[in-house]
């Protein structure tokens, strides 16, 4: 394992079991996250990718190899997750509440101070008194993403979160999460089906075979972008198509 690296996992198996018996999931996975590195896992539906970040979040224990982290998870799921009879400020609070840290009566008023800091920098605090169904999609998924950084996570477990949001929707959301991930200095594994959206958001993308799945290959991405790296810059950078194209043709090829 590198020193640097938040999460390290080696050559890390999982297989379940249904009725037809063994079934392998993840058969030699592969990979490390340095501090601030956003990574992607891109592969086939069904290959295994929620499993890496289940296994990563402690909700479930691989099968074999070895999981290594060193910083504390938060995870982002599709859906908001938002209880609807709760404000959003409430809402955002419940990261504190799980971990019982509202207890801690010499901590909770920089915790407060803190979420709501993350209210007000980041466009929602004048909807604070609001309800999630008051909300659009978008403000939803920010209103989420500070519910996950309330606790100060290190490392950010991002499962297709904009997949629930239209075409546009999803471009405009995905900037918004990108950059509030960069202001606040997180490292992040980003699962997502979407070519594209990899290419835009990722520093790294892991290509994962059909199940089994293991990591087939490791793009370490170079983008000649204008003015600050965002995903929608990245769209435009002149090496964006040779990556989309040199993933698709690969993802085709395994998915045969």
């Amino acid at each position: 394992m590198e020193e640097t690296s938040l999460v390290t996992l080696s050559h890390v198996s999982m297989h379940f079991f249904n009725e037809d018996g063994v079934l392998p999931v993840l058969k030699d996975i592969t990979f490390s996250l340095a501090p601030g590195e956003i990574a992607a896992m891109l592969g086939p539906s069904g290959c295994g990718k929620s499993t890496v970040l289940n296994i990563l979040s402690g909700l479930v224990e691989p099968t074999g190899g070895q999981v290594v982290c060193t910083g504390n998870i938060g995870y982002m799921f599709q859906r908001d997750h938002l209880l609807d009879w709760r404000t959003i400020y409430d809402n955002v609070m419940i990261g504190l509440e799980v971990q019982k840290k509202k207890q801690d009566t010499a901590k909770l008023d920089e915790q407060i101070a803190r979420v709501e800091n993350l209210l007000l920098t980041y466009g929602l605090w004048e909807f604070r008194n609001r309800y999630p169904a008051e909300l659009s999609g978008g403000m939803r998924q920010r209103a989420a993403l500070i519910r996950t950084l309330a606790v100060n996570p290190d490392i950010l477990l991002l499962d297709e979160p904009f997949s629930a949001l239209d075409s546009q929707t999803r471009l405009m959301v995905s900037e918004d999460i990108y950059k509030i991930i960069r202001q606040e200095g997180k490292a992040a594994i980003l699962v997502t089906h979407d070519i594209s959206e990899a290419i835009s958001f990722a520093d790294t993308i892991y290509m994962l075979t059909a199940r089994p799945a293991k990591v087939q290959s490791t793009y370490r991405l170079q983008l000649t972008t204008e003015g600050d790296r965002t995903p929608f810059n990245a769209r435009k950078a002149p090496e964006f198509q040779q990556y989309f194209t040199t993933l698709w043709e690969e993802m085709m090829q395994d998915g045969e």
